[in-house]
């Protein structure tokens, strides 16, 4: 029998202990909130139960895993169990616990079981440390955001393009698929280091030309599913923002297909006037970040539409 490992991370936040839970429990909002989450895939859902695919950065490589969790918001408890794990890990498990310190405060603990494959010493020494490291970051991401929550609908938006191309798709997804291509395809893309650990999951670093002449250096990671959809996280982000996502969808409509680029980002308050000068704001911060992503964003949808039609032609 494997042994079992236990770890346990925690964290006293500025904030109700409601709060807190709240943000345990909506993973959607994770891959925002939480630097090591690319991205989560809800699976089924249920009464106080919910079956999970998560990507997230461990150690430097990208893993992915199934969970199913169960949320008691009586007890402000969310337990969870991966059910298909990643080598080195054999199982792993574990509960979060919001323990309330009065009406704006907080303790939250993270507590972690799991077993390695072959109860290898290296193995057990590489998810601690992985589990060190993220945990850290969760928590921390947690305590910023529960402790900043009353600003987070000024800093944080989503806004989206979309293009018509008289295509059935396929073209379209492999110019967005293949992104290896893109410093030869999109002039806005001055460099592009690429690599596809696994089939369907790409990392990439990438400087991108601005329209006012700058060049922002950008790593990201991307999940693609089908030849519908990718779905993106970056891991570096411009130091006027704390979190970016986003997607590429490929939807059919009419004679061709419709296709969106949608962001999601976090604006970092204090970087607003380092980056934009004094007496900016948010919202000035807001309306230039998105014109910069969807200048980039309408570009690329552009040469896409170029590429899928007149290859057609």
């Amino acid at each position: 029998m494997s042994d079992r490992h236990a770890a346990l991370h925690t964290a006293e936040i500025d904030a109700p202990a409601e709060t807190v839970y709240e943000i345990i429990a909506d993973v959607t909002r994770w891959p925002q909130f939480f630097a090591p989450n690319v991205h989560v895939e809800h699976l089924g859902k249920g009464e106080g139960t919910e079956h999970i695919h998560i990507w997230a950065t461990a150690n430097g490589s990208v893993k992915n895993w199934t969970s199913r969790r169960e949320l008691d918001r009586a007890r402000l408890t969310v337990t969870f169990r991966q059910e298909i794990s990643t080598p080195p890990v054999a199982s792993m498990g574990g509960t979060w616990v919001v323990l309330a310190e009065g009406d704006a405060r907080c303790r939250l603990e993270l507590r972690h079981d799991f077993t390695v494959v072959g109860d290898d010493p290296d193995g057990v020494t590489w998810v601690n440390s992985a589990l060190d490291r993220n945990s850290a970051a969760e928590l921390a991401g947690i305590k910023r955001v529960a402790e900043d929550c009353a600003s987070l609908d000024e800093v944080m938006f989503e806004f989206a393009d979309t293009v018509h191309i008289a295509e059935d798709g396929t073209r379209v997804f492999d110019f967005l698929n293949r992104a290896d291509l893109w410093p030869e395809r999109l002039p806005h893309v001055a460099r592009l280091d690429f690599t596809e650990a696994e089939p369907g999951v790409q990392i990439m670093a990438m400087d991108t030309k601005a329209a006012d002449g700058s060049v922002h250096t950008t790593e990201s990671v991307r999940v693609v599913f089908g030849t519908e959809r990718i779905v993106y996280k970056q891991t570096t982000v411009p130091a006027l923002l704390t979190a970016h996502t986003g997607c590429w969808t490929i939807a059919p409509k009419g004679d061709g297909v419709d296709v969106t680029s949608q962001h999601t980002v976090i604006i970092r308050p204090e970087a607003v006037e380092k980056v934009l000068g004094a007496g900016k704001t948010v919202a000035d911060a807001r309306a230039y970040v998105q014109h910069a992503l969807s200048t980039n964003s309408r570009a690329t949808l552009g040469h896409a539409k170029d590429f899928a039609e007149v290859s057609r032609g």
